[in-house]
């Protein structure tokens, strides 16, 4: 099927590309026209990008970008950052599940990070206004008073200042106007109580000063149900399920013969977000500008919606393959936390499949561990009595406060040459529970605190002259980190106390040159060196504390290290495009990117900590950009091959525990349990054997347990113990290659048709599928703006589509590919030209897909459950926005 399409698409562009030559041969070039919406109805009209830091028709620039005006952000329903990849080929831009926090998880070509960690690095490079923002956290960005967004595909470091290897997403904001003053309002309601407020001007105070502010506030209910456990047991008619555990709310209760109407308590996947923003623009001169913006968030959504759709249940209260159940090889820890609810004489309350909803958007997870601090179980290895254990109780939402301000100004050295200053400050903080087994009980509930702040320095000098054009520059980057993490492991009955501090710092040269030698040929070259580095000092304690004590005592399986993790190099570009009509180039390019080393973040016990592989990578790329039939059709489509030098690839599995000697503090030997260490790396790799895994111990074929003592750290033999995941890193090679095209048709005055398409396969040793990427996403829209002079305006109906092809979430494990999805959202606006007002009613999700937008497999990693994040389902609005 992707093959059908994929030549379908290429035959398509074949056929118009020989046609239309023709057709273009003798015209003469229409006038590049401003920046404007293709809305408007007629034939595409062009947008000035300044990604390439002077500025350029987006047609002009031999570069794979999607630039997007804000017009067309509000037509196709983009609000936030997370929504850009859904009409950006070979994008996959994410609202970040909830075990990760405010993140938006970000890929280009197939090269991203899913886990925002502070201990990796993006490969996908987000800049506000050319100031660069180093985290996926917090990067679910509103679009607060945008004027377009430009998307660059590919390495980007001979322009833009750090960890550009996968591309760029430019966010170029609105300045204040000099001439006009202006103002609007936007207001949205709709379902599950959504009410978002836009509102905003812009002053001219002086010929020469100017501000604007702008401000949004956005508030919707979760479209999950957090569902009370126990009220549905008893509303199910089977109260003996619920055991003595408690109701969740008195409004959720029965008690005194009350029956609840219903058993939700709370909701996930909302929204309560307020933003403003503050701009001043200053132009003493007509070769001097200073723009300074200042802004601020705060955000409060709810958790977003998770689902458990896979529970080992042999793991959590030992049901065998056969149906019967041998609690004698469930986990001892989940059989006595468990048996705190037992009611005696009635049915054992068992983390089994009473805590499966047949329904995508309801949950029993309450992010809250059912025991109080201090709690005591017999038998139990988790819950020992101490007070650093047990009690927490993290909510549903991700509080998370933003704030920023920068500058930029430009001075006209000469009429050729312009001189450049960018600084920016910047310092997030956010704090959020997470967990991911689905009930009320605990298997593991971790809690995150994260304080960020950096700023950014750059300067850089653009000339243009008759005959090239010039760019150099120097950035620097410096931040300060820290992140606190509290890990519960009740399987394995840890209980860790992490704190992370990071320093990275990062300096960097650039030189970019397009050489016009001749008349319709320019000639592209480019160098980078960067001196990048990150220090780290990680610390993980493990409570030790006995009961009835209040100091903090380690049980010493603890894990300590600093490291800086640097690389010195360069990075160059070169390139060549040629127009052989008018408005229409081919461009050929290649360059080299890289992204920094990481560290395993999430070391179970010592021994697991380590460097991760960095990457490198060289991309090749042919492109055209071309415009027909007097502008009624852009067409703009590129082919790329990306060769790995150095890919990191990962594979989850597990390891023994280790004990410690209680006054030695050191590590003895292997805890025993119910498994059974075995070779388990990816199959058909060399890390097959290399590393492990662990399966049930079965005695009559595994032989004896091992002993107590005597183990070695990093023994990958062991029978008859406790399990702790390990998740092994290693680097490979390889390959990638991709197509992309973006379509954009105007047959009729007031009909615009677009289309994008995107391919990408990876191509490496066995067992390393890229994961969580799509081979191909594809999106498409329409529209017509019928005039209606009895209503003094316009009626617009668009329908927009997205597509995308089976995603694999674990190569090792096909059973959980997410299968293709389309999905459509639609939209009729009223305009009203003499009142200059908006009037739209529409949907997302209009045909009411279910489907997961990400999934986690921790099947891998020893954990009973893997985790999906569901979709919004259909969500209509109404909105009204007046411009003054």
């Amino acid at each position: 099927m992707v093959k059908k399409i994929a030549m379908a698409s290429v035959s398509i562009l074949s056929l118009t590309l020989g046609t239309a030559a023709l057709a273009q041969q003798g015209g003469t070039a229409a006038a590049p026209q401003a920046a404007q919406a293709s809305e408007e109805g007629g034939p595409n009209n062009d947008i000035i990008i300044t990604a390439t830091k002077i500025a350029t028709n987006v047609q002009d620039t031999p570069i794979a970008i999607t630039a997007v005006t804000s017009e067309t952000l509000a037509t196709r329903q983009i609000t936030n950052a997370a929504d850009i990849g859904n009409v950006v080929p070979n994008a996959r831009f994410r609202k970040a599940e909830g075990i990760y926090g405010p993140a938006v998880t970000a890929s280009l070509r197939g090269i991203g990070q899913a886990d925002p960690n502070l201990a990796g690095e993006p490969a996908v490079a987000f800049y506000i206004d050319d100031v660069y923002y180093p985290l996926l956290f917090g990067s679910q960005f509103d679009l607060l008073d945008i004027d377009h967004v430009e998307v660059l595909r590919g390495p980007q470091g001979t322009l833009f200042g750090r960890n550009s290897e996968a591309g760029a997403v430019n966010l170029v904001s609105k300045k204040p106007s000099l001439t006009e003053t202006s103002a609007y309002v936007d207001v949205t309601v709709g379902q599950y109580n959504r009410r978002d407020l836009r509102a905003g001007f812009s002053v001219p105070l002086t010929d020469t000063l100017a501000i604007s502010v702008a401000m949004a506030s956005k508030k919707r209910r979760g479209y999950q149900e957090m569902v009370d456990f126990s009220c549905q047991m008893f509303k199910n008619g089977t109260p003996e399920l619920a055991g003595s555990f408690p109701f969740q709310t008195p409004a959720t209760s029965f008690v005194g013969g009350r029956v609840p109407g219903s058993c939700t308590f709370d909701y996930l996947g909302g929204e309560d977000t307020q933003g403003v923003r503050g701009a001043v623009r200053w132009q003493p001169a007509d070769n001097v500008e200073l723009n300074i913006t200042a802004d601020y968030t705060d955000q409060n959504d709810e958790i977003p919606a998770e689902k458990i759709f896979r529970t080992n249940y042999a793991e959590t209260y030992g049901l065998q393959p056969n149906g019967t159940v041998d609690e004698s090889k469930a986990n001892k820890n989940f059989i006595t936390m468990a048996d705190q609810f037992t009611i005696p004489g009635k049915t054992p309350f068992r983390w089994d499949k009473r805590f499966e909803i047949n329904d995508i958007f309801k949950t029993y997870d309450n992010y809250c561990d059912p025991f109080p601090a201090g709690y005591k179980i017999t038998g139990n290895t988790y819950y020992t009595g101490s007070i650093f254990r047990g009690g927490k109780c993290y909510g549903n939402t991700v509080p998370l406060k933003n704030r920023g301000i920068q500058g930029k100004l430009v001075v006209g050295l000469t009429d050729q040459i312009d001189f450049t200053v960018i600084a920016g400050w910047r310092k997030m903080d956010q704090h959020f529970g997470a967990a991911s087994d689905g009930t009320v009980l605990n298997d593991s509930i971790i809690y995150h605190e994260v304080h960020e702040k950096h700023w950014t320095g750059e300067a850089r000098l653009t000339g243009q002259f008759s005959f090239a054009d010039v760019v150099a520059g120097v950035f620097y980057y410096e931040g300060d980190a820290e992140h606190l993490g509290q890990p519960q492991g009740v399987r394995a009955g840890t209980q860790r106390y992490q704190r992370v501090l990071y320093s990275p710092l990062s300096k960097a040269a650039y030189l970019n040159v397009n050489v016009r030698p001749f008349d319709r040929l320019t000639v592209n070259g480019g160098i980078r060196y960067s001196d990048d580095a990150k220090g780290v000092d990680f610390s993980s304690l493990n409570d030790g504390t006995k009961q009835g004590s209040n100091v903090f005592v380690s049980d010493g399986v603890d894990t300590f290290f600093k490291t800086t993790i640097a690389t010195k190099r360069w990075d160059w570009k070169a390139g060549l495009n040629y127009e052989p009509w008018d408005r229409t180039m081919l461009y050929v390019s290649a360059g080299s990117g890289y992204r920094l080393p990481g560290y395993q973040a999430r070391p179970s016990q010592p021994g697991q900590e380590g460097q991760l592989p960095g990457e490198n990578i060289i991309s090749y790329e042919a492109g055209i950009k071309a415009d027909f039939f007097d502008r009624r059709l852009r067409i703009n489509a590129a082919v790329y091959a990306i060769t790995f030098t150095e890919r990191p690839a990962s594979y989850s599995g597990q390891e023994a525990q280790y004990a410690v000697d209680p006054v030695t503090k050191q590590l003895i030997g292997k805890v025993a349990g119910n498994s059974t260490v075995i070779p388990g790396g990816p199959a058909g790799t060399d890390q097959a054997t290399a590393f492990t895994t662990c399966r049930a111990y079965n005695a009559a074929t595994d032989g004896p347990r091992d002993p107590s003592k005597g183990g070695a750290l990093n023994t990958h033999e062991g029978v008859g113990v406790a399990c702790v995941a390990r998740p092994y890193s290693y680097a490979i090679g390889g390959h990638a290659k991709g197509a992309e095209l973006e379509v954009t048709l105007t047959p009729i005055d007031n009909l615009s048709i677009d289309y994008s398409f995107g391919y990408n396969k990876f191509a490496a040793q066995a067992g390393s599928t890229a994961r969580n990427l799509p081979g191909v996403n594809m999106s498409g829209g329409i529209q017509y703006k019928a005039e209606v002079p009895a209503l003094k305006g316009s009626i617009t109906p668009r329908l927009d589509w997205f597509w995308e092809a089976k995603t694999v979430n674990d190569s090792n494990r096909p059973q959980y590919d997410t299968p293709a999805r389309s999905v459509f959202n639609g939209r009729i606006t009223y305009a009203n030209t003499d009142l200059n007002f908006d009037v739209s009613v529409g949907a997302t999700n209009l045909f009411n897909k279910i489907y997961y937008q990400n999934v986690t497999i921790f099947e891998g990693l020893g954990l009973p459950t893997n985790l999906g994040q569901p979709a919004a389902p259909r969500q209509w609005y109404l909105s009204f926005k007046k411009r003054f």
